[in-house]
């Protein structure tokens, strides 16, 4: 903070021990652990309590408090003040103040992770289509009417089609509909991903801004690193002032007030020291996954291997991760997306 004659201007500046959890838990949204797919708000808080990764007031994880996480714009630079009147109403958008503050993740990975959350609400779209077993439900709508398609059987359940919902429910005068072979068109677009995306060239040019964003990553992450190191350092310093004060008989150990200094070093210096070890072991290991052309190649084969299974989730997920919507029309499919 900064004293301006009577008034104290206050100042947020990151901290490397918060700012690194804040990072971990975007990239379990994103990406997942490395086990896992994409991590949901409630798998995220299993994990970090599960591996004793506490708040920063060194509590356990709830679901709102990394729902809030994952929601607020100050993560990514953007501060809002007055949001509130004094009856902890929002305010109109008219007098909310944005100011610019030191970013922990950048606006890309911020708006991603948005896409996600709104993707996966409930209110948006069930949890059955979210993980349900069907390629394209949740996704493909027909052309001729913009509602969506659902799955329907016939030959006493041995074919399985996509057909317009709304003739289903309100008959032909509301749209003429159509109905697509769940097969056929499922094959369709794993074959258009497949030839698109899923080829060791395509994937090389999406890689290298990647790996560069993964270079500048691991260049932060080593100033957090050094960041967090001095953090702990600096307070087992301050402990060891303590102890040669009460081995002195400067000061005393049955003082109630010293026994909450005390425990609130070491729970900083402990908390430091951990998170700088975690992010010590990941850089690690990200440093010795170097992309070779014959992992391109592996990579490749191997997804378009996998895209082609129809049991599990992987074409399922890598679709919903790439495309918003696929629209079926008379003779033509159009997938629309990132």
């Amino acid at each position: 903070a900064e004293q301006r004659g009577a008034k104290t201007k206050k100042k947020l500046e990151i901290d490397p021990l918060h700012a690194d959890t804040v990072r971990l838990i975007y990239r379990l949204a994103l990406e997942g652990d490395g086990t896992t797919g994409q991590m949901g708000v409630k798998n995220i808080v299993s994990y970090l309590n599960s591996r004793r990764i506490f708040t920063r007031d060194g509590g356990r994880w709830g679901i709102g408090q990394v729902h809030r996480i994952l929601t607020r714009r100050t993560y990514m630079g953007e501060h809002e003040f007055n949001k509130r009147s004094k009856t902890k109403e929002l305010k109109p958008v008219s007098e909310i103040v944005t100011v610019p503050v030191p970013p922990i993740i950048d606006k890309e990975t911020f708006e991603a992770v948005q896409k996600l959350l709104k993707a996966r609400n409930p209110k948006v779209m069930p949890a059955r289509v979210i993980s349900g077993p069907t390629m394209l439900t949740g996704l493909i709508h027909c052309a001729k009417c913009g509602g969506a398609m659902t799955i329907r059987t016939g030959k006493g359940g041995r074919y399985r089609y996509y057909a317009c919902s709304i003739k289903a429910r309100q008959g032909p005068t509301a749209c003429e509909g159509m109905a697509v072979p769940m097969e056929k068109l499922d094959d369709l677009v794993a074959d258009h991903l497949e030839k698109q995306l899923l080829q060791p060239e395509r994937l090389e040019t999406v890689l290298a801004a990647a790996l560069d964003r993964r270079e500048e990553h691991a260049e932060r992450r080593r100033e957090h690193i050094a960041e967090l190191n001095k953090r702990s350092a600096e307070s087992e310093l301050r402990l060891k002032r303590l102890y040669d004060a009460i081995e002195a008989g400067i000061a005393d150990l049955d003082d109630p007030a010293l026994k909450d200094r005390i425990d609130g070093l070491k729970a900083i210096r402990d908390q430091a020291k951990a998170d700088a070890d975690r992010a010590h072991a990941m850089l690690q290991n990200s440093g010795q996954k170097a992309v070779t052309p014959q992992m391109l190649r592996k990579f490749a084969a191997t997804a378009r291997e996998r895209i082609r299974l129809e049991s599990g989730g992987y074409r399922r997920d890598h679709l919903r991760a790439l495309a918003q919507r696929v629209e079926v029309a008379d003779g033509e499919v159009r997938i629309m997306g990132s």
